[in-house]
C-alpha cells in the first residue's frame, strides 16, 4: 500500500523538530550538526533571528496578492540583485527547476524576436543536473534521470565539460544558448576551471549566442564571492538562482540583461505565487546580510580553515577518500568506499552529509558555521572514517 507522502525520495528514518545556527534537535532533544543545510538552502543557518523578524513581520501585514499588482517587496529584491549583479532585469519564482526553465524560455524568445525561431537549441554539459521537470532532465540527460520519463523534451545537446573544442564544434546556425553550472553540485562538487568559462564567455560572443548560468547552489556567497562567476571575472547574459536566496523560504530568480530579455514582454511568462511579499522580505534580508564584503570575506576565510582541516582528514585516511573538491563552503570529498557507507557512519556520529555523483560527499554547510563547528565536523567526520576502517 502507498504511503501518503509519494515514496520518491530514499529518506532517512530522522526528523527534526527545530533548529538554531548550524545544528537541528530532533523531537527527543538529539542535536546533529548540519553539514547539509537543506541542499545549500539554509544559507544563514536555523531561525536565523533576522529573518525570523522579517518573516513575522511580514507575515502580519501581507503574504499574497498576485502578480496582478505592484509587489513592493519584489520590486526591492529585484533592484538589489541588479545592483549586485550583471542583471538588468528580474523574474521571480518558487523554485531553481523554475529559474533554470525560464532561462531556456528566456533564450529562446531572444532568437524568436530577432526572427530566428529555428534557433532554439540549449547546450549543456554531461554531468549537469538543472532540476526535475521534463525539460529540466532532458537538458541534463542523464539515464537516472530521464529513464521512463521519454519522450523527452527536444532542443538539448549535451557535451563533456572542460573541453571548449567540444563546445566550439557544437554550436551551429540552430544553437541559441550554451547553459552550465560554475560547479556541477549533483555532478559531484566539479568546479569549470576558470580558463574555460572565460573561453565559453568568448565562444558564445563570438557565435552571437547567450551564455546562461545555473548558480542555484553554488550563488548567494556559497563560494566567497556573491556569485560564483565572478572568481573567473566574466559576466553571464542569464543566471538561475534559488535555494540560498531565500535562506530556508522557497524562492528562486532569473536574471537577465536587457539585451537577453528583449522578447519577455507582458503574457510571456508567469507564475500564481512567484514574488510574493513573504519570500522577497526575506530574500532581501538574505541579499542585506549575505551581499556585504565583510560576510563574504567570513565565508572566504573560514572556508579556507575548513579545507585545510578536510584534507588533512583525507591524507589521514587514504582508504577511505581520495581527494577534497570545491569552492569556499561547496566543498566535496570523493570516497574510495561507497559514499552512501560513509554518510551513514557520519549520521551515527550526528553528523548530516549529502551524497552527490562520481562517489563524493557534499558538504554544505550553512555560511554562518564557525570555525570551532568546522572543527567539531571534522572531528566527527574522522570518527566515522575510522569506524568504516575498522
Amino acid at each position: 500500500m502507498i504511503a501518503p507522502v509519494m515514496p520518491t525520495y530514499s529518506r532517512v528514518d530522522l526528523a527534526f523538530e527545530n533548529g538554531e545556527g548550524c545544528w537541528l534537535f530532533t523531537e527527543d532533544g538529539e542535536k546533529y550538526l548540519d553539514c547539509g543545510a537543506g541542499i545549500a538552502v539554509a544559507s544563514l543557518g536555523h531561525a536565523h533571528p533576522d529573518l525570523v523578524e522579517t518573516l513575522k513581520a511580514q507575515a502580519e501585514k501581507l503574504w499574497h496578492t498576485s502578480n496582478l499588482y505592484r509587489v513592493p517587496n519584489q520590486e526591492r529584491l529585484a533592484s538589489l540583485l541588479v545592483e549586485k549583479s550583471f542583471a538588468d532585469t528580474v523574474f521571480f519564482g518558487n523554485s531553481g527547476t523554475e529559474a533554470t526553465e525560464l532561462s531556456v524560455k528566456i533564450a529562446r524568445r531572444y532568437w524568436h524576436s530577432a526572427g530566428q525561431p529555428r534557433r532554439n537549441n540549449v547546450i549543456t554539459l554531461e554531468g549537469s543536473f538543472h532540476g526535475r521537470t521534463i525539460a529540466m532532465i532532458s537538458a541534463a540527460g542523464s539515464k537516472k534521470l530521464t529513464e521512463g520519463f521519454e519522450p523527452l523534451a527536444p532542443g538539448f545537446i549535451q557535451i563533456p565539460g572542460g573541453s571548449i573544442e567540444a563546445a566550439a564544434a557544437a554550436v551551429d546556425e540552430n544553437t541559441a544558448a550554451i547553459m552550465v553550472e560554475p560547479i556541477l553540485g549533483e555532478g559531484g562538487i566539479v568546479p569549470l576551471d576558470d580558463g574555460y568559462l572565460k573561453s565559453l564567455r568568448e565562444l558564445c560572443d563570438r557565435s552571437g549566442i547567450l551564455l546562461i548560468l545555473d548558480e542555484i547552489q553554488c550563488g548567494i556567497g556559497r563560494t566567497g564571492r556573491l556569485f560564483a562567476h565572478e572568481w573567473a571575472g566574466i559576466e553571464p547574459d542569464i543566471m538561475a538562482i534559488a535555494k540560498g536566496i531565500g535562506g530556508g523560504f522557497p524562492l528562486g530568480a532569473c536574471l537577465s540583461t536587457e539585451k537577453a530579455a528583449v522578447g519577455m514582454t507582458a503574457g510571456t511568462h508567469g507564475s500564481t505565487f512567484g514574488g510574493n511579499p513573504l519570500g522577497c522580505a526575506v530574500g532581501a534580508r538574505v541579499l542585506d546580510i549575505v551581499s556585504e564584503p565583510e560576510f563574504l570575506e567570513g565565508v572566504g576565510r573560514r572556508a579556507g580553515f575548513f579545507r585545510q582541516r578536510l584534507e588533512g582528514l583525507v591524507d589521514g585516511h587514504p582508504d577511505i577518500f581520495s581527494e577534497v573538491r570545491g569552492y569556499g563552503l561547496m566543498l566535496g570529498i570523493k570516497c574510495r568506499v561507497p559514499n552512501g557507507e560513509f554518510i551513514d557512519a557520519a549520521l551515527e556520529q550526528n553528523l548530516l552529509t549529502i551524497a552527490a555523483g562520481d562517489n563524493v560527499v557534499r558538504l554544505l554547510p550553512p555560511l554562518i558555521m564557525s570555525q570551532e563547528e568546522m572543527a567539531d565536523a571534522v572531528d566527527r567526520m574522522e570518527r566515522a572514517a575510522s569506524s568504516l576502517s575498522r
